[in-house]
């Protein structure tokens, strides 16, 4: 703290985002690690009749890689977020049956009880602390550039990511208002906005603290309530519904295969940014052809019953490739 007193404000600004790469980084990378290793011990071991443990095991990784995190000093909520994805796209599958269950419903119960304890505490702390209702157009600035915000941020994602798809997988114009409209803001704000009402002098956390209160129980209750409404009203879901998903399967084999050639020689003269997104785009597919072909047979064991299973369907239809089998078995 002490040396970006003395620096001057554009080196604060390099080493306030030095300092947020390294957090970042390092969190994520403690959070795959972690994942990965879950993977590989759930995938070597034989836990065939320790359906117990195994689904122990699941449960207590995310919290080892949240306590490794803030034990580093990184950010233990980074950390378990990439290892959920992790575990969830390797660890899972290598779980038995009855752990996917098992763990599935208990996940379940966690979050629906960890939601009913944020309103709770919500409650009571709106009833108990100070609140500061004396600026009361710093409230009302807040929740429209809070919604202009939101705004910016949902539509011009959207339109990067459409200047690089084709017409077929584009995010129609009712699903960005959906998005724009259907976000909540609540649990995390609301706990940094009662932590600055100890940190922040002169009745600034107070401020801070009802202005985000205000935020949150307008978002909750007015749209949160009305959000099914305005979905139905958008034609995204309910009888109405004329778009098919956008991200489907078949959409997205079809983009790969022969309709994203189609799509490049049929436009006129793409710029160069187009360019560079529809290359960034090929890029995805490289990582899903690196996840199937190594990732997925090294961090995963039920991938080779999937492959059996599928060559005795082959062989099968296709007497022929038991010859072909056949002289494999031999190598």
């Amino acid at each position: 703290m002490a040396s970006m007193r003395t620096n001057s404000p554009g080196q604060n600004f390099v080493v306030v985002i030095l300092r947020f790469l390294e957090n970042f980084v390092g969190s994520m990378s403690s959070g795959i690690g972690v994942g990965l290793i879950s993977a590989l011990i759930s995938s070597t071991l034989p836990f065939v009749h320790l359906h117990n443990l195994e689904s122990c095991l699941f449960v207590l990784f995310p919290y080892f890689s949240y306590m490794l995190a803030e034990g580093l000093g990184l950010s233990g909520i980074v950390s378990i977020l990439f290892t959920g994805i992790v575990m969830k796209r390797y660890t899972f599958y290598n779980l038995s049956e009855d752990s996917q269950r098992f763990t599935t419903r208990f996940f379940h119960l966690l979050s629906s009880l960890a939601e009913a304890f944020i309103f709770i505490y919500m409650g009571f702390d709106i009833a108990m602390e100070r609140q500061s209702w004396s600026h009361i157009g710093f409230i009302f600035f807040s929740i429209v550039f809070i919604l202009v915000a939101r705004a910016a941020n949902v539509f011009s994602c959207a339109y990067i990511l459409n200047l690089a798809r084709p017409p077929h997988s584009q995010i129609p114009r009712q699903y960005q208002v959906a998005l724009w409209y259907s976000g909540l803001r609540g649990a995390m704000a609301f706990a940094l906005a009662l932590q600055s009402v100890h940190d922040l002098p002169e009745g600034h956390g107070e401020t801070i603290f009802t202005a985000t209160t205000s935020i949150v129980i307008l978002t909750v209750l007015l749209i949160g309530g009305s959000t099914g409404t305005m979905l139905e009203a958008l034609q995204v879901v309910g009888d109405s519904n004329r778009y098919r998903h956008p991200y489907e399967a078949s959409a997205f084999a079809e983009n790969f295969d022969g309709s994203n050639a189609g799509y490049e020689e049929g436009t006129s003269t793409p710029s160069k940014f187009q360019l560079k997104l529809r290359e960034l785009r090929r890029s995805t597919s490289s990582f899903a052809l690196l996840d199937r072909n190594y990732l997925t047979p090294i961090f995963t064991s039920q991938h080779e019953d999937d492959d059996d299973d599928d060559d005795d369907d082959d062989v099968d239809d296709d007497p022929g490739k038991k010859h072909i089998l056949g002289f494999h078995s031999l190598l």
